[in-house]
């Protein structure tokens, strides 16, 4: 397949609309105002979405005319892709040029029983925790629609022509569906660019495009609490939020967003959440920091929370990168910390290092990101180590 370089969904005298950022009440209001009938935006959106078509005149049971007017007026163009890498454990990491010298990463997890591609939302995070290397990247600009779909359309494609070896192992010969699952847990804060992310979420649920499950579909917040209250009305998926500390001293040094929306805020909205979501718990993340959180009166704590909130934990061997400072806890510490949660009847998982050999493992997403934030100067000490902080018992 042919990289394509990026274009505008809203188009001008000389910008044609890109169809992946359309969603299907957008794309029905377009063809309606070309004179279309709302099926024609049905058959439109499956040849995109599920055949991955990019060549109007491929669309053979669309109207000629209506390809016409396809071809002068719009596009299905990705983002252009700049470098494309292999794991030894067959991960996949692509780089998407998004304008303006910055670049984004998507990552694809295969494993036996799915297929996960994880996708990002920001050129860069305003965020800043300081475990996380596209935080210490600073911040550029949201994604477009088509730049958030642009990712699963381009990866779905391409994991598909190769063949059998891109099926799911144990699918049936019928079934082409590659990717199970999505994950908006890339680069940036979903919540922080709702206005691209819902439309993008939209088409990934949508039978005419991606046709997913909302219990595939998994978005991962720091906790922007008036947003996830909006998001579980509008689009309620599979959520998971970065935790990471079980107190709000400590987690406002390790997620700098708490100190707007402390803890308590945090787990009320995940109660609020839970009434609409499509699955009956949040999943926790939290990432395993050598001597920082990881000692047992952490556990004791995170025991408290999950008497408060249906909850999973997914437990995240840190993933070094060079400014961060910080050390992942020892194999040994994360076993014992993950049996004193499950010997408390918590579900427990503690989640494998996928792709760290082409630094695709999670919190290593950095991809190419002008600074326009200046982080360093706005957070003062960003890259300095956590402090240990003692919490009463």
């Amino acid at each position: 397949m042919t990289a394509v370089s990026p274009i505008q969904h809203g188009a001008t005298a000389s910008t044609p609309v890109n169809l992946l950022g359309l969603d299907a009440g957008a794309l029905a209001d377009w063809v309606a105002q070309h004179g279309g009938k709302p099926f024609r935006a049905r058959q439109l959106s499956r040849w995109v979405h599920q055949r991955g078509v990019a060549n109007f005149d491929d669309m053979t049971d669309l109207a000629r005319d209506f390809r016409a007017l396809l071809q002068r007026e719009c596009a299905v163009a990705p983002p252009a892709v700049a470098s494309a890498h292999r794991s030894r454990d067959g991960t996949r990491k692509w780089l998407f040029e998004v304008g303006q010298g910055n670049a984004i990463e998507t990552v694809f997890i295969p494993e036996d029983d799915r297929g996960t591609l994880c996708i990002s939302t920001q050129a860069g995070c305003t965020v800043a925790c300081p475990f996380c290397s596209t935080g210490h990247q600073g911040f550029n600009r949201n994604l477009r629609v088509d730049e958030i779909i642009g990712q699963l359309w381009w990866a779905r494609h391409e994991l598909m022509a190769e063949g059998d070896s891109g099926r799911l192992a144990g699918a049936a010969p019928t079934d082409d569906r590659v990717i199970s699952n999505v994950v908006l847990m890339g680069m940036g804060e979903p919540l922080l660019n709702y206005g691209a992310t819902l439309p993008a979420l939209r088409l990934m649920l949508d039978d005419n495009a991606y046709g997913l499950s909302r219990r595939r579909v998994t978005l991962s917040t720091s906790g922007v609490v008036p947003m996830m209250d909006r998001l579980r009305l509008d689009c309620p998926v599979a959520l998971a939020v970065s935790l990471h500390a079980p107190n709000d001293a400590l987690r406002d040094h390790l997620v700098p967003l708490n100190r707007k929306y402390p803890l308590r805020e945090l787990l009320d909205a995940c109660l609020r959440y839970l009434e609409h979501a499509p699955r009956d718990f949040i999943t926790f993340e939290y990432v395993m920091l050598d001597a920082v959180n990881d000692t047992d009166d952490h556990a004791r704590q995170l025991i408290d929370i999950a008497r408060q909130v249906p909850c999973k934990f997914n437990l995240i061997p840190f993933n070094p990168f060079p400014q961060s400072g910080l050390r992942r806890s020892p194999a040994a510490r994360v076993k014992l910390f993950a049996r004193r949660l499950m010997d408390a009847g918590i579900v427990t998982t503690v989640r494998k290092t996928r792709g760290d050999d082409i630094d695709a493992a999670c919190g290593q997403l950095a991809g190419e990101i002008q600074d326009r934030t200046r982080l360093s100067a706005l957070v003062p000490g960003r890259r300095q180590a956590i402090p240990i902080i003692e919490t009463p018992r």
